[in-house]
C-alpha cells in the first residue's frame, strides 16, 4: 500500500475491524480481548486476527505486568496502546498564536512549542509557510526513536483538504500549497483541515464527550467565530468547503455603534476595546462582558434552531472570558431560542489546548480510520 502526499483528512471514527479493535483499546486499556469482542461487536475470531495485526505492526502492545491474580490464559493478557513507538506531528495556525505539537498515537502531547503568528505577518507568504513547515520538521526530529506516522495542519480560511492549498486573509496567504510544503519537510502523508472542523474532530476522536449517533454543534468565538456540525460520528466537511457565520447579524449593543452588525466584527479583542474605550470603562467590564456573552448566546440559539443538534460544544476565549464563565451565555441562548426543548452549552473538554489538539486530531484522524494500512505504507 502506498500513501504518500496530501490526503484529506477524514475527520471520523474508522469503520474496518483493525480501527474498531484499535479505538476499543484506546479507550478503554487496559483491554483483554474478550472485553474487546463484547465493545466491538465482532466475533472472537475476528479480533484476535486484528489484534494480531496490530500487535505486529506496533500499534498495541500485552501487558502482562497489568494481568491480575486470576487472568489465565492469552485472551485474559492486558492490552494497550504502545504509545512509544510512533507519534504525529500537528500544526494550528491562528490569528494570534501558532502551536507546533508532537504527539503520540493516543493523542497525549509529547512536545509543543508556539510562536506568534503576528511575528509572520512582514514575511512574505511563501517565506512565511516554508518557515513552520521547517519549524515543524525540527521540532519532530527531536523524537528521532519514533517513527512519524502522519502530519496534520489546522487553519482558519479556505482550505482545499484534497490539495492542501490554503487562503488566509488575515495573514494575507493567497493559494499557499501548505500541504505540499508541509509534505516535503516532514517526508510523510500531511492532511490539511479547516481549524473548527479540526477542534469538532478533537471532541469527536480524542475525548469522550460527544456520542457516535446523533448530532453535535462546534461552535467557536475568539478573534474569528466558525462551527462545525458532527453527525454520527462524522465532522461533516461539505464538499466545497467550510461554510461561514462571521456574517451573521447579530445586535452588538455596546459592542458596536451600529444596531445590528455581523457577529465576527463584533467578539474579538479589538471589538472589546473600542467598546471600552467609548465606555470610559475597562475592557472587563460587565458592561462589555455582559453584551458578548448575550450576542454569543444569542448566536448559538440561532444556529440551534436551524440545525435543532443533539448536543452543543463551544471554545474559544470569547466564551470563557466573562468572569461568570458560561452562565450569562446560557441565559441569553435561552431566553433566544425557539425550541422547546432544554440544551446545556458546554465548554471544550480541552480548555486553551483545543487548538493544539485540533492539529494533533487531523493527523490522527488518518491514522484512526485505517490504522493497518498507515503503518504498513511507511
Amino acid at each position: 500500500m502506498t500513501i504518500s502526499g496530501v490526503v484529506a483528512a477524514p475527520l471520523r471514527f474508522g469503520t474496518g475491524p483493525a480501527a474498531a479493535v484499535l479505538n476499543a483499546v484506546r479507550v478503554g486499556a487496559p483491554a483483554t480481548r474478550d472485553r474487546l469482542v463484547a465493545d466491538t461487536g465482532l466475533s472472537a475470531a475476528t479480533v484476535n486476527r486484528q489484534v494480531n495485526a496490530l500487535l505486529e505492526a506496533g500499534l498495541v502492545i500485552e501487558r502482562p505486568d497489568l494481568l491480575g491474580h486470576t487472568g489465565v490464559g492469552r485472551p485474559k493478557l492486558p492490552l494497550t496502546l504502545d504509545r512509544d513507538r510512533f507519534c504525529v506531528a500537528g500544526m494550528h495556525i491562528g490569528a494570534r498564536r501558532t502551536a507546533l505539537v508532537i504527539a503520540d498515537v493516543g493523542g497525549r502531547t509529547l512536545y509543543s512549542h508556539a510562536i506568534r503568528t503576528q511575528e509572520l505577518a512582514g514575511v512574505d507568504a511563501g517565506a512565511a509557510v516554508e518557515r513552520l513547515c521547517d519549524l515543524l520538521a525540527e521540532l519532530a526530529g527531536r523524537f528521532s526513536g519514533r517513527r512519524v506516522l502522519w502530519a496534520g495542519a489546522a487553519l482558519g480560511g479556505v482550505v482545499d483538504d484534497a490539495t492542501g492549498v490554503v487562503d488566509h486573509t488575515i495573514l494575507k496567504w493567497r493559494r499557499q500549497p501548505l500541504g505540499d510544503r508541509l509534505h516535503a519537510a516532514l517526508g510523510v502523508p500531511v492532511s490539511v483541515s479547516e481549524h473548527v472542523q479540526a477542534m469538532a474532530a478533537a471532541e469527536l476522536l480524542l475525548s469522550s464527550t460527544v456520542e457516535r449517533s446523533g448530532s453535535s454543534l462546534f461552535f467557536y468565538a475568539r478573534e474569528t467565530v466558525g462551527m462545525a456540525l458532527i453527525i454520527d460520528g462524522e465532522v461533516h466537511q461539505p464538499a466545497r468547503g467550510a461554510g461561514t457565520i462571521a456574517g451573521l447579524r447579530v445586535q452588538p449593543g455596546v459592542l458596536a455603534t451600529e444596531p445590528v452588525a455581523p457577529l465576527q466584527s463584533v467578539i474579538g479583542t479589538a471589538a472589546v476595546k473600542a467598546a471600552a474605550a467609548r465606555l470610559g470603562v475597562e475592557a472587563s467590564s460587565s458592561a462589555v462582558a455582559d453584551d458578548r456573552a448575550r450576542v454569543l448566546g444569542e448566536a448559538v440559539a440561532t444556529m440551534r434552531d436551524v440545525l435543532n443538534p443533539d448536543a452543543i460544544t463551544v471554545a474559544g476565549d470569547a466564551f470563557s472570558a466573562h468572569p461568570h464563565g458560561l452562565a450569562p451565555v446560557q441565559a441569553a441562548f435561552d431566553a433566544a431560542t425557539l425550541l422547546p426543548r432544554p440544551l446545556e452549552i458546554v465548554p471544550t473538554c480541552f480548555g486553551v489546548q483545543v487548538p493544539d489538539s485540533a492539529a494533533v486530531a487531523v493527523a490522527l484522524s488518518a491514522v484512526y480510520a485505517d490504522p493497518l494500512g498507515v503503518v504498513s505504507a511507511g
